[in-house]
């Protein structure tokens, strides 16, 4: 069985709703959340890649840090990543202040970062956030790849260094991820960043997942963790199979982020299907597709 931590489980990298013209919608995004909590969700990551966090403003997520932090009661995480240091820092601050439980940083991107530098560089964060951190892996994002050893290293010496997103489309890579950690703390949550690695992230001893299918079906990862608890492996090896089903909503489009808001949009009607990646909006015979996959219409 895999280790309990306090951030273990099934969290959602929330989408960011925008209206028809871009704009951030506070009202949409109150019933996404609230949606969320009710299927029960962990905990919400907000501004994650699914959040559209790079195409924000400064000034829109500090915003959208205090704005939807009143918007939900449980649990939460703020992205924090940035290539400017000392946004990050402010960002960090801000969410501490309103109540956010941890936030997340990506490693530098665009420039590419050595072993010794990306060692320095969490070193430093760890040395100035004021409280629970993760760090994000997306090596197909940053150019760079968080090690199993390097973590190992700043989870060793950092309480606060709560745990990991790993989107790695490696399950070996994840789980050595997890033993390395597990050698130096208990309570270091390894998370997959890949929905259908969930179960075999539990397999392995990992904490849980970060899966942005949880935007449309939230109950279906539910029911996997509930699963797992009971130790009901048919029902996980059912639960495996719809994962595996649903998981060509990445397929669909020219970007998932505009994919997964068009699901939502269609399905659940609150918000639009808008995103800031210019030209990803689903034609005809990909709404289609997503009708006939996810029923929502």
């Amino acid at each position: 069985m895999s280790q309990v931590t306090p951030f273990s489980g099934v969290w959602c990298p929330s989408i960011t709703p925008m209206d028809s013209a871009g704009r951030i919608d506070f009202n949409g995004l109150r019933q996404h959340l609230a949606r969320l909590s009710a299927a029960k969700i962990d905990v919400i990551l907000l501004m994650g890649s699914i959040g559209e966090f790079a195409s924000l403003s400064l000034e829109e997520r500090l915003l959208l840090i205090r704005e939807a932090r009143a918007m939900s009661s449980g649990v939460m995480v703020a992205n924090v990543s940035s290539t400017c240091f000392n946004d990050m820092l402010l960002m960090a601050a801000e969410a501490y202040r309103a109540g956010y439980q941890a936030v997340m940083a990506l490693p530098p991107y665009y420039y590419g970062q050595t072993a010794r530098q990306l060692l320095n560089y969490f070193r430093a964060l760890g040395n100035a956030f004021s409280g629970k951190w993760f760090a994000y892996n997306f090596p197909a994002r940053t150019g760079c790849d968080l090690t199993a050893d390097l973590v190992a290293t700043l989870a060793a010496e950092f309480p606060n260094f709560a745990g990991i997103k790993d989107t790695v489309d490696c399950q070996s890579h994840t789980r050595n991820m997890i033993i390395a950690t597990q050698q130096v703390r208990s309570d270091f949550a390894v998370l997959s960043g890949y929905d259908e690695y969930y179960i075999p992230n539990l397999l392995a001893g990992g904490a849980g997942v970060i899966s942005g299918l949880n935007n449309v079906m939230p109950e279906l990862f539910v029911k996997a963790r509930e699963a797992w608890q009971q130790k009901d492996l048919a029902a996980l090896e059912i639960v495996q199979r719809e994962i595996g089903k649903f998981m060509a909503i990445y397929a669909i489009g020219d970007d998932f982020v505009t994919t997964i808001k068009t699901v939502v949009s269609r399905k659940f009607g609150y918000c639009t299907p808008t995103a800031r990646n210019m030209g990803g909006a689903l034609n005809e015979d990909q709404c289609n597709i997503i009708d006939r996959v996810f029923g929502t219409q």
